[in-house]
This record gives structure tokens, sequence and C-alpha cells, in this order.
């Protein structure tokens, strides 16, 4: 158990508090009961410039299933049909490694990004932060009050009052978490699916019908309820800092140097001996995860700076400097000095390097079209008299351009005949074509149960690729 002992100078509370914050989640007390927050509304440069961010965050958001680059979706996450789409580029189930490659690439970025800026991402970019902050909490101010008025709404009788406030905010929440049930749903399934689905009858789509509901509900259960749980309780991001922060990583700190021992603020009063913080707590009362900032680095930071905020206009407000919570690092804090380039952050950076060359050299050594032959299943060779033997073969091709490509096939080695099932062959773009086509042998060709053979893949008279196959004569 990790017991600290804070000390009041000029307060009733003047014993040693001991409290056990890192033994528990803010938001349950000790019969483990959850604890609703009510964070004050935040204001300040830090939520300005947040604000602004999230604008750009949300119109890209909504606008991406809807661009299109080389008639593709921006994005598009089929997982369904296994197709995925990434700024235009198809990737397709042969290309699964070059999609692996960048999603370990992404993941080391951002352990890259929080061993140096710690959990930066979460205040600033998740999707969870944006919706809860910038969109449905702020509807919860308009409708409800600030945090006092919230109280005192939760605390009333069920009146005309709270049932019109309760009613009319989840009524916006659920429209809201429809709506962006349906977004999400367009990133699997496409926008022109998506438009087809809520067009047509429920009957017709009624899977997609179902999976648009699933979103939703989720989406309003996190937003409505579940909200700062969702960061401390179930996101794994949150609980790998302990594994990815180290002292020298700029996170939102207090300066215990400078604000220690903490006294409360009164005019007529001496400061000497004190520190600058005022123990005026409102960097508690802004916080949407209930935490105490200055008990330093904990796991249901989600670094959204409204207590640097809160704290910069408490210390204009009496004549101290700004600068009391900020981004910084505990060494600079304890020593003065910064340090960025740590052995961890040049072995991520080294990490990060290798896999990025290696997206690029498969990105650039990947050709047109993807061509898969095998043997039909559960089908033998066949014999054409005493002079030939024959294989079928099934043929699937990818064509990885936003053009149609006609395709030819043609016996490469050894000297033999093949014969296309079907009319010519002709992929379509960012598609693919499925085929079947017969191998015709001399006996001599082919003596054994496997035999080597390559077929070329032509459009036109270029060579697109080369692939090796098996073919199966009799045993002599």
């Amino acid at each position: 158990m990790n017991i600290v002992s804070k000390e009041n100078d000029t307060s009733a509370d003047t014993e040693a508090e001991e409290f056990t914050y890192r033994d528990r989640v803010a938001t349950i007390d000790d019969e483990g009961r959850r604890k609703w927050i009510f964070p004050k509304k935040p204001s300040g440069r830090f939520f300005a410039a947040r604000t602004y961010l999230s604008w750009v965050l949300l119109a890209f958001l909504f606008a991406t299933p809807f661009i299109r680059v080389n008639g593709q979706p921006m994005i598009l996450i089929n997982i369904l049909e296994r197709k995925f789409v990434l700024f235009g580029m198809v990737f397709w189930p042969q290309d699964f490694h070059i999609f692996v490659l960048i999603m370990i690439a992404v993941i080391v970025f951002i352990f890259l990004f929080t061993a140096v800026y710690g959990r930066l991402f979460c205040g600033w970019i998740c999707p969870q932060t944006v919706f809860m902050e910038m969109v449905f909490r702020k509807i919860e101010y308009l409708i409800e009050g600030n945090a006092r008025r919230q109280r005192a709404l939760r605390a009333q009788p069920w009146d005309a009052e709270k049932l019109f406030k309760k009613g009319l905010k989840h009524a916006i929440f659920f429209g809201f978490s429809f709506v962006i049930g349906n977004l999400f749903l367009a990133y699997i399934i496409g926008v022109d699916e998506l438009y087809t689905i809520v067009t047509d009858p429920p009957s017709r789509h009624l899977g997609g019908f179902v999976s648009m509901l699933a979103f939703s509900g989720t989406f309003y259960f996190i937003f409505a309820f579940f909200r700062e749980q969702v960061c401390t309780l179930v996101c794994p991001y949150g609980r790998l800092q302990s594994v990815l922060l180290d002292e020298n990583s700029i996170v939102i700190s207090y300066d215990f140097k400078r604000g220690e021992p903490r006294k409360r603020f009164r005019k007529s009063e001496a400061r000497a001996g004190a520190g600058d913080c005022i123990d005026c707590r409102q960097c508690v009362a802004v916080c949407p995860t209930g935490i105490d900032i200055r008990d330093g680095t904990q796991l249901e930071c989600i670094n959204c700076t409204a207590c640097i905020d809160v704290c910069d206009e408490v210390m204009d407000k009496v004549g101290l400097p700004r600068g009391l919570v900020r981004y910084a690092s505990h060494n600079s804090i304890e020593t003065g000095r910064r340090k960025l380039f740590t052995t961890r952050v040049i072995g991520y950076t080294t990490v990060l390097a290798v896999l990025m060359g290696l997206v690029l050299f498969f990105l650039t050594g990947r050709g047109d079209v993807e061509t898969t032959i095998l043997r039909a299943s559960g089908t033998l060779y066949q014999l054409k008299g005493d002079t030939a033997v024959t294989n079928l073969y099934t043929l699937k091709i990818v064509n990885k351009t936003s053009g149609t490509i006609p395709v030819m096939l043609r016996l490469l080695r050894p000297e033999g005949i093949l014969t296309l099932v079907g009319t010519d062959l002709v992929v379509p773009p960012d598609s693919l074509a499925e085929s079947a086509f017969f191998v015709e042998l001399p006996l001599g060709s082919a003596p054994g149960l496997k035999n080597e053979i390559e077929i070329g893949v032509y459009t036109g008279a270029q060579l697109l690729e080369t692939v090796s196959t098996t073919f199966m004569g009799p045993v002599r």
C-alpha cells in the first residue's frame, strides 16, 4: 500500500492526511461502487486548442468514408470481404504481410510517441475523448448546466424539470450515437452498401440493420453511462503507461518542488515558507476522470490539459507565475534538465525506421496483379488416349490497379496446351476475378505424381507475373 502525507499549514486539517489513491481507481469508492464524475466546465488556451483540433478531426472522421481516391474509399476496413483500403491503396489477403507490417509500425510509433510525450494521443486525438469531451459533454453542459447544477439535478426527485432535461439529453445522445454507429459501419462496408441498407426495408438487410443498431447502442451506452471507465478499465493503452513511460517522458505534471508545501491563499497572510500551490483543488474539480494531478502520474490521467488551464487561471488571479501544472518530465522538474533521447527512445526509433523501410520495400515491389493458381480440389489427372494427360486448375487474379486489365495465360514450361474455361478473362479495377483452365501435357513431360510447371500471366504482350504450380501425371 502506498501512503502519502499532505500538510495544509493554515486549514483545520493540519494533521497529515493519508490516502491510497494508487490502490483503486478514482471513480470507485471503498465499497466498490461507481462514483459519478461531475467535472467543472473547462476553459483556457489548451482547451481552445483542443476544441479547434476536434473540429478538424471530426470533419475528417465524418468526411473520409465519402472521399474517393483512385475510385476507392479513402479508408475502408472491410473485414467481411477481407478487403482493406488505406488512402486509396487496396490491400487484399495476398498483401496481408504488408498490412501487418503497417499495423506493427503504427503500434511501434505509438510506443515511441508515448515514451517521449506520454499519453498525448488520449487527450488530443483519441475518438473516445474527442466525442466524450467535445460533443457529448458539451451537450450535457448545454442542457443540464455546470457541474453544480448537474449534481443538484441528479439529487432532486423525478419532477417535470428532471424528466424533460434527462429525456432531452438522452434522446440527443442516442441520436448522435446512431449517427456515429452508421459512420463506423460505413468504414466497414462502405457508404454505398450503407446507403442501400438505410433506404431498403430492414427485412432485406437484416444483418446490416442489426449491426447498425448494435453499433448505435454500444456508443450510446459508452457516452451516456460508461464514459471515463472506458479509459480507466477497458482501454489497454492507459495500463501500458507503466511500461512505456519513464522519468524522462513528458506528461502533464505538477511541479512539486515549486508547489510544496501547500498553503491556502489568504490576502492578509504572508506566504513565507509556503509553496505556490494554494490547495484550491480546482485541478481535481475539472478533471474528467476524478484524479488529483498533484499525486503524480496515474493511469486515469488522459492528458486532457484541463488541470493546466484551470491552474494557470488560478495563478493569474493570485499573482503567481503560470506553469505550476504543465507539460514536463519528472527529471526536468527534479533536476531542471530535459532529456528526450534515452536508450528506449533510440531503440523504438530504430525499430520504427526498419519497419518503415520494409513497408516501403514491399509497397514499391508490389505488382499490379496477384495470381493464385491451384489444382482443382478433389480432381485427378485425365488421360487423353495414350499420348497426353490433362489437369484442371482454379485461378484467382486480384487486380490492384484502378484500371481494367485483360488477362491471358500462357504455359511457359514445359511445352503443352493451356485452355481457359469460358470467355476471355478480364479483371475489373481493384477487384477479383476467378476462372478455371486445363493444362495438357505429353505423357513424357509428366512422368510422376508431382511435376513442376510455369504459367505466365500476360496483358497483351506484357508479362505481369510468373506462377509455378504442380502437375499430376501417372506413375510409371
